[in-house]
């Protein structure tokens, strides 16, 4: 995933967030680049500010924007707005590198100046069939990718996995993981918007 440019930052509606992350969960691309679109800058800044390098950053944004994408049904906005947690996933996942990393305890601490993860929300009845119709869309178009592609996302999207971490489960190297997991996406997004219902 490439770096943000810089996006004119809205308020948040809380009505207009869920909204959106109900779109998220139920495989909608459009609806995950609007969110990309909307955060990507803010998080991305505060992905340089608290890791070491560039690369840190970038890889630390992609796995934070899977994370929406895995999670965007726990969304609440009750417990605040889009931005925030997405923001909150982005300094967690950063945190989590900076630990990993053996970065001194002090910069750790410093760090976690944030809001409690948002807890899961329960689906609305008349939601369920649609999640489970998103989740065989999403199925569908994982057996579409490539083998070497589809087992980088499988990896990050079930068992949570840094492309680090993937890198060394499977023993390649971590920018091929990198480049498997820019393509995989790109190419779910494709995928998925060709098997969406249309009306």
């Amino acid at each position: 995933m490439a770096p943000p440019s810089s996006a004119v930052p809205r308020a948040s509606d809380p009505a207009l967030d869920l909204a959106l992350l109900r779109q998220v969960a139920m495989g909608s691309p459009q609806a995950m680049r609007d969110v990309y679109a909307r955060c990507g800058g803010r998080c991305f800044a505060i992905a340089l500010r608290l890791l070491p390098t560039h690369a840190d950053a970038e890889e630390v944004l992609q796995e934070a924007f899977l994370e929406v994408w895995r999670r965007a049904r726990e969304f609440n906005p009750e417990r605040g707005g889009l931005e925030a947690w997405v923001t909150t996933i982005v300094r967690t996942r950063a945190i989590d590198r900076l630990r990993a990393q053996g970065t001194a305890a002090r910069v750790v601490e410093g760090a976690v100046q944030q809001e409690p993860p948002v807890s899961a929300a329960p689906a609305a009845p008349d939601e369920a069939v649609s999640q489970e119709e998103a989740r065989a869309r999403v199925v569908a178009a994982l057996a579409q990718l490539p083998p070497e592609q589809r087992a980088v996302v499988e990896l990050a999207y079930f068992e949570g996995l840094s492309q680090r971490e993937i890198s060394e489960r499977t023993g390649d190297p971590l920018g091929t993981v990198k480049t498997r997991a820019r393509l995989a996406l790109e190419k779910l997004g494709a995928l998925l918007e060709t098997l969406r219902p249309h009306a």
